[in-house]
């Protein structure tokens, strides 16, 4: 029984979702050796498992599903005055491979022969690619208007891809369907802890880079929360180990018309439009909107919602400074300057950005 729902408290052993409705933790988080953070030898050679001490799964080496991924550069942007992580530096191109390696490690240690997940593309990706490196068969719902480069990469990592028309929400409920019938083990990006177990790695990494220290503020894309609560979950765990000192502010940026963290702490009057760019986060209903809420609450941070036009030209900048990004990599950019101009972010704040999705995903 490592799995506990936070709502109601039951304990489970393997189950993607509580009885209540709730999405799980797990139980017990592991902690790093007693003493200094030299003591652990973190080696980047390793990628993200040079974290292992602060990971739930592959406890096991020989479990760890890995391709090499994890520990992305992190580069000067001076025209956004902030430092970019370039997390789509990875074997799929996007960071979603942080919580993929820490799934399908989680499959494989329950002895998952078959799994499904739905996605608008990255996750799916991610998914599939690392269920190929397992050697576990793989089904992928996507919607069915999802970008025909994203589901070239789902096939050729040899998975089955369902496309399903209406909504983004129709597309996991049909996924939800095949999990309910028992047909597969749910690899949920949006429910899965391990794969925020995954993402949280992001956040060591920054500290490690910076010698240990946290910057003032983190600013992220947010749709279902994947990147945003695994970089809280990851800085806090670092705190409670003693290896830092504090948590940074956290910043989402979403985009217009599909912003319901937005519209939660400004009103839904803040975040109208119809952000068709930002394809990657067209969440309206993110499954963990409370945990990204009491997250936002716990540092001090915010989110804020982007248009379709702010982010073309952010994305258009990107491109022309080096970084090919793809097009949701640009709200938080862009947001950066919306934030600074509220006074959110001070002139001389130490900020950090990450660049979620590679340029060659379209």
């Amino acid at each position: 029984m490592n799995l506990r729902c936070p709502a109601c408290g039951e304990n489970y052993a393997d189950r993607w979702r509580c009885r209540c409705g709730a999405p799980l933790e797990f139980t017990d988080q592991p902690l790093p050796p007693t003493g200094t953070p030299e003591d652990a030898a973190i080696d980047p050679r390793d990628g993200l498992w040079a974290f292992k001490h602060f990971l739930p799964v592959g406890a096991d080496p020989t479990d760890r599903v890995t391709l090499g991924e994890g520990y992305t550069p992190m580069v000067d942007a001076p025209e956004w005055d902030a430092t970019f992580k370039l997390e789509y530096v990875f074997p799929t191109g996007s960071f979603k491979d942080r919580g993929a390696t820490a799934t399908l490690t989680r499959a494989k240690e329950v002895g998952a022969d078959r799994i499904v997940e739905d996605s608008s593309g990255n996750a799916g990706a991610a998914i599939a690619t690392y269920a190929a490196r397992a050697g576990i068969d793989a089904e992928i719902y996507v919607p069915a208007g999802v970008k025909e480069s994203k589901v070239k990469a789902i096939r050729r990592a040899g998975a089955d891809v369902v496309r399903v028309e209406g909504s983004r929400e129709d597309v996991t409920d049909a996924c939800i369907d095949a999990v309910t019938d028992g047909e597969a083990w749910y690899a949920s990006h949006a429910w899965n802890p391990a794969f925020f177990a995954g993402t949280a790695t992001m956040a060591y990494e920054i500290a490690h880079h910076r010698d240990w220290s946290v910057p003032d503020a983190v600013v992220m894309p947010l749709g279902h929360g994947t990147m945003f609560l695994g970089a809280y979950r990851g800085f806090r765990a670092l705190r409670e180990a003693g290896w830092t000192d504090r948590v940074p502010k956290l910043l989402g940026a979403q985009a217009a018309g599909y912003a319901p963290i937005a519209a939660e702490l400004h009103g839904e009057s803040a975040v109208v439009g119809d952000n068709t760019v930002a394809d990657g986060i067209q969440i309206r209903q993110p499954v963990q909107k409370a945990s990204i809420l009491n997250a936002i609450e716990a540092t001090d941070g915010d989110a804020i919602a982007l248009s379709k036009e702010a982010v073309a030209s952010e994305l258009k900048r990107l491109h022309s400074a080096g970084f090919y990004t793809e097009p949701t990599c640009a709200v938080a950019p862009a947001a950066v300057e919306v934030y600074r101009n509220r006074g959110v972010i001070e002139s001389d704040d130490d900020v950090v950005v990450p660049l979620s999705g590679s340029g060659l995903k379209g």
